[in-house]
């Protein structure tokens, strides 16, 4: 069975924003090494609509090594998109999902292949409330934020979690990865 990850960059104060955070070099790589890693990756509408930034980059490359090799990774990772508004998508890449999320989650999961990633604040959410996340990935980057949407909003069942490993940048951000622990 495939492992669904989910992976999200969020400031201190728990908040996910990408025009909050400082990512560099270390971390674009970070990122660009998870995507190689997986075969697929799930979003949902405002969060694909942010990461189309990296299509246009993909086709015309800045020269920055770090963020050019995130937005080809980026540009070839299959994705599936979520979404109750959306029509269609036009990323060579990208597919608009049709069937409820916890079933198409559930199909992918058996299939062969690699990890499946979710990068959606929103799917997050939803899949953790459907304890269909086996890994979580918190990139937590030493900024306090003050406003924004918190990840863990709308939470109200305790979750227990196992830290299985951390890993420090030199920016000072760190990724913690937690399996959830089942509950009794």
């Amino acid at each position: 069975m495939r492992k669904l990850v989910a992976g999200i960059n969020m400031t201190i104060d728990g908040i996910c924003d990408h025009t909050a955070i400082i990512p560099d070099d270390e971390i674009h790589q970070h990122y660009t090494d998870l995507l190689r890693n997986a075969d697929t990756i799930l979003y949902g509408r405002i969060t694909y609509n942010l990461m189309e930034y990296w299509r246009d980059l993909a086709k015309s490359p800045s020269g920055e090594k770090s963020m050019d090799d995130f937005a080809f990774a980026m540009d070839n990772i299959p994705k599936i998109v979520f979404s109750n508004t959306l029509k269609n998508v036009d990323w060579h890449s990208a597919k608009l999902s049709h069937q409820p999320l916890k079933e198409a989650v559930l199909e992918l999961k058996q299939q062969s292949g690699k990890d499946i990633l979710v990068g959606s604040r929103s799917l997050i959410i939803q899949l953790m409330h459907l304890n269909l996340i086996d890994e979580f990935q918190l990139c937590i980057h030493p900024v306090i934020a003050g406003k924004g949407s918190p990840l863990f909003k709308n939470i109200s069942d305790r979750k227990i979690f196992k830290l299985l490993k951390k890993k420090v940048f030199g920016s000072g951000a760190i990724i913690l990865y937690y399996a959830p622990i089942p509950e009794q």
